[in-house]
């Protein structure tokens, strides 16, 4: 399986993107945080610019016009690379490895 080498900006973080998965995985799968919440090309919180290289998508349309594909922007969480990429995503950041502290229950509401 090939994979793709992608630079994120501003923050300069990288990973590989096996071919058939999904940027927004393949992220994670690194250590590295994206926006997303629906991870099925609608609600459009991944949306970042693609400022060099390709993609191809999971889904037949994305939730994106024509106009904002030719602008180059997409969706990671249904784009795969086809050649090495550079974003932007200014939301980009590592996943925190450590859990949030466990708070003790009251029972009490505030």
């Amino acid at each position: 399986m090939s994979t793709h080498p992608v630079l994120i900006q501003p923050s300069g973080m990288r990973f590989d993107a096996p071919a058939d998965v999904p940027l927004l995985r393949a992220a994670q799968a690194a250590g590295i945080k994206l926006p997303s919440s629906c991870r099925n090309g609608t609600c459009r919180a991944c949306m970042c610019l693609m400022l060099e290289g390709s993609v191809v998508y999971g889904i037949e349309w994305p939730g994106l016009s024509r106009d904002e594909k030719e602008e180059g922007w997409i969706l990671p969480c249904v784009a795969q690379a086809t050649s090495p990429l550079e974003i932007q995503a200014p939301g980009a950041g590592p996943i925190d490895a450590a859990p949030a502290p466990a708070r003790p229950l009251t029972g009490a509401r505030r």
